[in-house]
Formats: structure tokens, C-alpha cells, sequence
């Protein structure tokens, strides 16, 4: 596989300054502490070490940097989470028909075998938690987990630091999957912490979908309104004319926080599609970070974030293309309801050596409520000189005329606002290449309630 290091990585924009690496965050310590108490053995407490040693020097962000003015975290710091071991019993989720066997659930960021099912699975590829792998295996998962760009963002840096297990998808070169692998991650026990990581490695020639879902703990035993915080970080090395198909949902609970790192690197002629589908949580943030490091490669980012209450959503995004003839289309949707607020600040980076680059980035917002708000940043830096680039925003709300227009139709207003809102949602839903998730989500939009409750 032909992964290269980028001589022009993407800016670290959620870095720590020297100045507050020099303050001690008892809290942040408090956290580690709680992941670290776990000890592994061999280079992979060598990696957990490593990370940790950098979180004791850091800071959790607060709204006086730039990058996190949107995003209060105080209300992360008035909770004690504590690790919990994974309580398997009465959990109920949604498996797709079409990974029915082929996939791996972890509950708490612990792998759960007996509610997985990888035997529909070709030659040639390897899903499997991180325990499960051969000696082999582990050796060539060494070279790429936590060697992304952005490792030592805090968060970042924090799940390293207490990885005791992961989900890994390899594929080998030039080999094709049909079958979508689903990765399923749980959580929802009251003040606990969990931290999914995930691998993904699709070597020069190979082609493979990915589902990556974060859900809450539902069942008998389920805490529906418990507060709980999931901190996950997935790594995606696209190899030469490899590519991948990334859908993410986040549908965590009512007052759950999630903090989610999606790195990507593409290598020469390497094609990467993200679908990021943001419902639930209390405070989410959600940075995708993707990294070219060979010409020719495509990446296109569809995002849809749907918020109600007094949810608060933040999506970060940044793309560095460093290289000739890059194309990247961006297209990110809000529908804010209630007293919800979006964030979305996306990035797209075209130094000197990225002549030829064609790069478009679009967000488009939906306010269901006047006491709705968005705050969004598209944003081009753009030093090259033969590139074609467009960036844009709206925000807008329901039009009263097509309101009007349905309802001369015979359909009832509380209907065609539904119809509306549908259908600005749709525009990304359908674009998701697994049928069964695209109903599943499209029946979740329709059956919200609550968004335009003033």
C-alpha cells in the first residue's frame, strides 16, 4: 500500500498552545485517569503511554479559542464519568439486511461477539476488534493506528490513550466487497465514558462500504435520559485507486455528549465518500479531517444535521488538497428546530502545488423555529493559481407560498411542513448506498416530533 506522509498536512487548528500547556487541567486528568486505569501490554501500551503523556500537558478547549467559540464544553466539565465495563443484556438495535453478517458490535467501547456476525465475508478481507487479530495482523495495524494527522488534538489524543481494544476493516489489494460492513457502537450506561476507535486500511485497488453507527443503549435496562459521553475516533488510509464509502450516524441519547474524529488520507486516484447523519446527543461535535497525499483523488462530503430542543450540533471540517487535480464537492444540511443550535465551519485548503484543483463546498440551513439559531464558516485558503473553487451559505425557513401551494392540494399545514422538511432531507439521505438505512432514516425524519415548537 502507497501511503505517504504529506509535505503540507491540514493545520492543526484544535492544537493546544504552548502558554495553556503550561496550566494543569485537573479535570482532563480526572478523565485520564478513569481510561487509563486499563493497562495493555507490548507497542500498544507504548502508543496509550505516548498519548497520555501529551494529554497531562494539555487543556480541554473552552469558547475563547477560535476553533470552539460556538461549543460551551462547561456543561461537560460539571460530570464525573467513570469507565464501565460493557453490559451486554437486553440491548436492541437495528440490523441491516444487508450486513447481517457482517458486523461488529461493541457496547461501552468493548467488543461484543455475541451480538456480532462477520461470516458472510470474502477472501481477502479482515473485520475483526483489535484482540482478534493475528500477530500478523497486529504487526501491519502498528504502522497505521493513531499515525493520522491531528493524533494530538485532545480528544484525540485522550482515546489513544485509553485504547484497549478497536474495530478494524482491512482490505487487501484490488479486492471488491458487496457486502457493506457495519460497525455498531452502544452506549447509554448513566456518567460513564466510552471511547470507540476504528481502523479502516483499504490497500491500492480495493473498494469497500462502510457503516460506522453511534447509538443509544435501548431495552429494558436502558437509561433513555441518562447522561453519558462517548469520545470516538475512526482513521480511514485510502490507498492508490482504492475507495471507500463512509455513512456515519450519530443517534446517541437525549443528554448524552459525543465527540467524534473522522481522519482520512487519500492516496493518488483514491475515491472517499462520507455520509455524516447527526440526530441525537445533548452536545455533539463531529471534526472530519481529510488529508491528500497523491494526485487525482476525489472526496465527496455529504453531511445532514437534524436538531431540535436545546440540542447543540457543531460539525468541523477541513480538507487539504496538496496535491494536482484534486476534486472535492461538499455539500452540509441543517435543520434546526426549537431552540437547537448548528454549527458548521468547513475548511478546504489549495496550496501552490495544487494547481488543477476543483473544489466546491455548500451549506445549507433550515430554521423551523425563530428561536433556531446557526452559526456557519465555509471557508477557502487558496494559494494556487489555475483552480477552480466556490464556496457558499444559506439560511432560510419554511416558504409560507409552499405551504400554501400543498395545502390547496388538499394536504393538511402540520403535512406539508413534514413534506418540506422531508425533502430538504432527502437530497443527502438518498444518496446513502445502503437501502434498508436509507428507509430506516428517512422513516426516523418523518417521525421527529417537536422540531418547530417555538
Amino acid at each position: 500500500m502507497n501511503i505517504q506522509v504529506s509535505p503540507s498536512p491540514i493545520p492543526n487548528s484544535n492544537a493546544v498552545s504552548l502558554t495553556s500547556m503550561l496550566d494543569r487541567d485537573d479535570y482532563l486528568t480526572g478523565l485520564l485517569n478513569q481510561v487509563t486505569a486499563t493497562k495493555t501490554e507490548g507497542w500498544l501500551q507504548e502508543l496509550r503511554q505516548s498519548a497520555a503523556n501529551w494529554v497531562r500537558h494539555s487543556i480541554l478547549p473552552t469558547t475563547r479559542e477560535e476553533e470552539w467559540r460556538f461549543t460551551d464544553l462547561s456543561s461537560l466539565r460539571k460530570v464525573e464519568f467513570k469507565v464501565e465495563a460493557g453490559n451486554f443484556a437486553s440491548l436492541e438495535f437495528d440490523i441491516l439486511p444487508e450486513a447481517a453478517n457482517s458486523r461488529l458490535v461493541f457496547v461501552n467501547g468493548v467488543f461484543a461477539p455475541e451480538l456480532s456476525a462477520v461470516s458472510d465475508l470474502p477472501s481477502g478481507i479482515v473485520v475483526s476488534n483489535l484482540a482478534g487479530l493475528s500477530a500478523v495482523e497486529q504487526e501491519g495495524v502498528q504502522q497505521y493506528l493513531a499515525q493520522a494527522e491531528g493524533a494530538q488534538e485532545v480528544f484525540t489524543a485522550l482515546n489513544t490513550a485509553g485504547i484497549t481494544d478497536a474495530a478494524v476493516v482491512w482490505v487487501k489489494k484490488n479486492v471488491v466487497v458487496e457486502t457493506p460492513i457495519h460497525l455498531v457502537f452502544i452506549s447509554g450506561e448513566k456518567l460513564t465514558i466510552s471511547q470507540p476507535r476504528c481502523l479502516v486500511v483499504a490497500e491500492s485497488g480495493s473498494q469497500v462500504t462502510l457503516v460506522e453507527e453511534y447509538a443509544n443503549r435501548r431495552g429494558a435496562e436502558s437509561a433513555e435520559n441518562g447522561v453519558y459521553f462517548t469520545n470516538a475516533v475512526t482513521e480511514v488510509w485510502v490507498g492508490d485507486n482504492a475507495e471507500v464509502i463512509h455513512t456515519r450516524v450519530e443517534q446517541e441519547g437525549a443528554e448524552a455528549f459525543h465527540i467524534g474524529k473522522t481522519a482520512i488520507a487519500q492516496a493518488r486516484d483514491s475515491r472517499y465518500t462520507c455520509h455524516a447523519i447527526t440526530l441525537g446527543a445533548k452536545l455533539s461535535r463531529h471534526n472530519l479531517e481529510i488529508l491528500q497525499t497523491g494526485e487525482q483523488t476525489q472526496t465527496t462530503l455529504n453531511g445532514l444535521t437534524i436538531i431540535s430542543g436545546k440540542q447543540l450540533s457543531d460539525t468541523h471540517s477541513a480538507i487539504a488538497l496538496n496535491y494536482p487535480h484534486g476534486t472535492s464537492d461538499q455539500l452540509h444540511k441543517c435543520i434546526v428546530g426549537d431552540r437547537a443550535h448548528a454549527v458548521f465551519n468547513g475548511k478546504v485548503f489549495v496550496p501552490k502545488l495544487a494547481q488543477l484543483t476543483n473544489a466546491s463546498q455548500l451549506n445549507r440551513n433550515l430554521l423551523l423555529s425563530s428561536k433556531a439559531r446557526v452559526d456557519t464558516k465555509p471557508q477557502l485558503e487558496i494559494t494556487a493559481d489555475n483552480v477552480k473553487c466556490a464556496h457558499g451559505a444559506t439560511v432560510s425557513q419554511l416558504e409560507d407560498d409552499e405551504i400554501f401551494y400543498l395545502q390547496s392540494r388538499g394536504i393538511d399545514e402540520n403535512d406539508a411542513r413534514k413534506l418540506l422538511i422531508n425533502a430538504f432531507a432527502a437530497e443527502v439521505i438518498n444518496q446513502i448506498p445502503v437501502p434498508s438505512l436509507r428507509e430506516i432514516l428517512l422513516n426516523t425524519v418523518n417521525n421527529l416530533k417537536s422540531l418547530t415548537n417555538d
